[in-house]
């Protein structure tokens, strides 16, 4: 008897309810499939410009950034892109982390105490929800972009319990699941009005909305407003690795003071910073990938649509299409690799019960024969019965 045998009854349990997680390692071409499922969402992370600053990255720097930001793990390199990625996102400083996980987990932690409320959309980031449930804080998982039950819990925090630090708001900028944006500019008001900071993670934003891709929440102008504060990730439309904090310099230096994960963490490799440095040149150079990511979405959105399945209207890059039953969406994940495409496939508990769904990532670097491969997996998939 083992104190471990409960594992094996665990995992059958999973297999049986179609939840089992595995690991599948990809080959560097994807075993030539059409990569669907990734959040390499400009196609940047293969791009030789990319890929040759990580390797002049790492050999002025080393492999490793070697300590944490305090010790010897900031570079010139880490402070160089910190202050070009604040400027192209209109804020004043900006902080590296080792993961977008990372950050959230800092501004919650570090900007709440046992008094404060936080609030989070309830289809908010794992990322979030951990560093929710970390928190010193009450917590109140709002519906989905519920407005008027946010304005409710601050109005009554407010009322019962005014203090410093601050209440805190905090939602994805555009949801990781369902691809549709937060009502930023109702969120704001909100956060305003009762003196709660907001707190926007850009993660998929940044790189896909707004004219030259600086997020949704400079689209909005939101980006300059007291009290509003930005996470975001670089492994997605940079094609690197890495977390960063957007915000008021005030806010940064209390991060570096006071964040944990950041003062204990080994810093972003300069590889890393190499590469999303590379990456925000290119977004630059060229101001119509992000439209180009958009419009491929809304291509493969309208086409499943066509075809009969439960999509949801992308803002941004991602394209849900629900499939009710874990184990047909795992059955129209296969049928689609056996079709030349690897597509994302979610189920519980990254979803609610009863709404699996597969996910397709929309690359600004997708074209015609491209959309047309997805297109003849998709109607393989609706052939089969699988979510229509």
């Amino acid at each position: 008897m083992s104190a471990l045998d409960w594992l094996t009854s665990f995992r059958d349990r999973r297999i049986n309810e179609g939840l089992r997680r595995e690991l599948h390692p990809r080959s560097p071409s994807l075993d030539g499939l059409l990569d669907l499922a990734s959040n390499d969402y400009l196609g940047l992370a293969r791009h030789p410009e990319v890929i040759k600053a990580a390797q002049e990255a790492a050999q002025t720097w080393g492999t490793g950034a070697t300590a944490s930001r305090l010790v010897t793990g900031t570079t010139w390199l880490h402070a160089e892109f910190e202050a070009q990625l604040a400027d192209f996102v209109g804020t004043e400083a900006a902080l590296l982390f080792s993961s977008g996980y990372l950050a959230n987990l800092s501004v919650i932690s570090s900007l709440t105490d046992a008094q404060s409320l936080i609030i989070s959309d309830t289809s908010n980031h794992a990322s979030i929800v951990d560093a929710c449930r970390l928190a010193r804080g009450d917590v109140f998982v709002a519906p989905h972009k519920d407005v008027d039950s946010i304005r409710a819990a601050l109005e009554s925090a407010t009322a019962t319990a005014p203090h410093q630090p601050s209440h805190l708001l905090i939602t994805d900028a555009v949801f990781s699941v369902d691809g549709d944006q937060a009502p930023l500019v109702a969120l704001a008001d909100v956060a305003r009005t009762h003196n709660a900071v907001l707190v926007v993670d850009e993660a998929h934003s940044l790189g896909t909305m707004g004219d030259h891709g600086q997020g949704l929440t400079s689209l909005l102008g939101l980006q300059r407003e007291p009290g509003v504060i930005l996470t975001a990730t670089l492994s997605k439309a940079f094609g690197s690795q890495g977390g960063v904090v957007l915000g008021t310099q005030a806010t940064i230096d209390h991060l570096i003071d006071s964040a944990r994960p950041f003062i204990f963490d080994t810093a972003l490799s300069p590889m890393n910073v190499g590469a999303a440095q590379a990456a925000l040149r290119l977004i630059k150079q060229h101001p119509e990938l992000p439209e180009q990511a958009r419009t491929n979405a809304g291509h493969l959105a309208n086409l499943a649509e066509s075809m009969g399945f439960d999509v949801c209207t992308p803002d941004a890059a991602v394209v849900s299409i629900v499939i009710d039953n874990p184990q047909d969406a795992l059955a129209a994940r296969d049928l689609c690799a056996a079709h030349g495409v690897r597509v994302g496939c979610f189920r519980p508990p990254s979803v609610p019960d009863s709404a699996s769904r597969l996910r397709l990532t929309a690359r600004a670097d997708l074209g015609e024969p491209e959309l047309a491969r997805a297109a003849a997996a998709l109607a393989a998939v609706a052939h089969a019965g699988l979510g229509v």
